[in-house]
């Protein structure tokens, strides 16, 4: 077989759908808060994982020759670590969503598994249609490159106290607009239930969609990210997959050390600049080799997470603002339906989120 035919495309797939079902069916089966030292054995589990894959395309390689026999072993590195990292900047979102919508902790494991599969076919779709539009006209390189830039130069002067605000999601207010029927009672872990006769959505199934829409908006950036390393469909897919399989561990391993790393954000910003540089000159035939890249991306990367151990972030009353929403913003998403709330109803929910009764199981479908 060659590396990257349909034979090896089918059998990765089959292996990450598998290890899917088995952390779903056998590890994960009754919904529970996950420990840090959880989620640190099943980060190592996963980043070994991902660390094997790639040492067999480097021994699949250099057993067959060539020129270049670790070629493409570091291109999968380096788009691994790429998106990677760059995910650190979505766990921070992730927490901002968890915290708006109250999500118990026991639920969050649930909702990011489901959020993450969803992930995975919106970035498997969004890497075919670039493949298929760098193969048709080469020239869409600087157009991406140029969003990289655009968006490394954004992320690298944006102010500190940029809020995410999740009631402004697009989709929640389309759903909002249409008055889709909802529950403000969390029914363990399911997405709808019956209330009343009626089929509702969950607040599961509220988070789970701005999870959604959150992530397809990060894919945009990221996956051209990968184009600048490599334009091998099989190596783009497969290192972007397994980063992001790795990103619900990470979330509950760094859950309460993201405000630590306050230096990241900016040797993010640094490597979206240079690989967007990078993809515009790759354009015009000027090359940066694998390892070049590997290391300027790698080094960035330590650069920025030793700073911030060096250096800690003093105690602000930012940190505290950080884990608490004022209850205008509790608010927004108060209601027995996702359409808009009178006075009344917005009080009573505020109440009831300050005096929440127990969760019930009955009516769960």
């Amino acid at each position: 077989m060659v590396l990257g035919s349909l034979a090896f495309w089918i059998i990765f797939i089959v292996a990450v759908l598998a290890v899917l079902v088995v952390d779903l069916l056998v590890f994960n089966r009754n919904p529970h808060e996950v420990t840090i030292k959880e989620a640190a054995i099943t980060s190592v589990v996963w980043i070994t994982l991902s660390l094997a894959f790639n040492a067999y395309i480097w021994w699949y390689d250099t057993r067959v020759g060539g020129p270049e026999p670790s070629r493409r072993a570091l291109e999968f590195l380096t788009g691994y670590i790429i998106e990677y990292s760059l995910s650190v900047d979505n766990l921070f979102v992730f927490l901002v969503i968890f915290s708006f919508f109250r999500v118990p902790a026991s639920m969050q494991h649930r909702v990011l598994f489901w959020g993450i599969l969803g992930a995975l076919l919106m970035r498997g779709g969004f890497i075919f249609a670039g493949t298929a539009l760098l193969q048709r006209w080469a020239w869409v390189m600087i157009i991406f490159g140029g969003l990289l830039i655009v968006t490394g130069g954004r992320m690298l002067f944006s102010k500190e106290d940029d809020e995410v605000e999740p009631d402004k999601n697009p989709v929640l207010r389309f759903l909002k607009r249409i008055g889709m029927p909802t529950t403000t009672k969390y029914h363990g872990a399911k997405f709808f239930a019956l209330e009343g006769g009626r089929r509702v959505a969950t607040p599961l199934f509220v988070v789970l969609i701005v999870l959604e829409t959150t992530d397809l908006v990060f894919a945009l950036d990221s996956i051209p990210a990968i184009f600048a390393i490599t334009k091998e469909t099989f190596i783009v897919f497969t290192s972007n997959i397994c980063a992001v399989l790795g990103l619900r561990s990470l979330y509950f391993l760094l859950q309460n050390m993201m405000g630590k790393f306050h230096y990241l954000k900016p040797a993010l910003a640094l490597v979206l600049l240079f690989i967007g540089v990078k993809m515009v000159i790759d354009y015009f035939d000027l090359h940066v080799p694998i390892g070049i890249s590997l290391a300027v991306v790698g080094g960035m990367l330590l650069v920025g997470v030793v700073a911030s151990l060096l250096r800690p972030v003093p105690p602000s009353a930012a940190v505290a603002a950080e884990m608490g929403e004022t209850k205008e913003e509790a608010a927004v998403v108060a209601g027995a339906s996702i359409g808009s709330a009178t006075e009344a109803d917005v009080v009573g929910d505020l109440e009831a989120k300050e005096h929440p009764p127990e969760e019930t199981m009955d009516g769960d479908v």
